[in-house]
């Protein structure tokens, strides 16, 4: 019986992205159900009971939560194919490091870039510039965080990158000028046919987040 699998996820979101990339990297067909976020639907109540949140991944009747964590699941149930997570267990091991530093730092940070003013705002930008920097130096001159190949790092990654332009006209600076290799490194990713049409046009994210900021009375 073939398998059947369906991701739960929201358009926008940099978390379901990750899986999206990965799914395509590997060649998986799958059904995408879009979720409002706003009215949450049973299936994605039922299926991640703990955190109700999306993506999540269900395999076969079996649910998966957490990107990170899909992804990782992803890898290793179509291993036959395009792997992301290195074989050697230091490199794995790095690869997860910076991963975790990703979700750490990044979607709070961005957050705050784009909804707050001020000095609060300031704050976020000097701390997020300094975090893209030190990103920047995992990559080195390497064309992908997995070296010469696209991987695990970059799948975890890559979400953020068509929200650079949100976060710059919000924060009026440019990454581009902090961080140039990794806008380099985003664009060599879009290249690849996974990434590209897995990832929504930065102006569309742009012109939800003004949306959502006008619904909040954050102008």
């Amino acid at each position: 019986m073939a398998d059947q699998v369906t991701l739960l996820d929201f358009w926008p979101s940099m978390f379901g992205m990750r899986c999206r990339v990965a799914l395509a990297e590997k060649g998986v067909e799958y059904e995408y159900k879009e979720e409002d976020l706003w009215s949450k639907s049973e299936l994605l109540l039922q299926m991640n009971p703990v955190h109700k949140k999306i993506p999540v991944l269900v395999h076969n009747g079996k649910p998966v939560c957490e990107s990170l964590v899909i992804v990782e699941y992803i890898d290793e149930t179509w291993s036959d194919k395009a792997p992301l997570l290195p074989s050697d267990p230091y490199e794995r091991a790095r690869a997860r490091f910076w991963a975790d530093f990703i979700d750490k730092k990044f979607y709070n940070l961005g957050m705050k870039v784009t909804m707050t003013k001020g000095e609060e705002q300031e704050a976020a930008k000097k701390e997020f510039i300094q975090s893209l920097k030190l990103l920047e130096s995992e990559l080195g001159d390497e064309p992908f965080f997995g070296g010469k190949k696209f991987g695990f790092l970059d799948v975890s990654f890559i979400g953020f990158f068509c929200r650079f332009h949100t976060y710059e006209m919000c924060g009026n600076f440019s990454i581009e000028a902090e961080c140039p290799k990794l806008i380099a490194w985003g664009k060599r990713c879009m290249e690849k046919e996974s990434v590209s049409k897995s990832l929504p046009d930065p102006q569309k994210v742009y012109g939800f987040v003004l949306e959502l900021k006008k619904a909040m009375g954050i102008e």
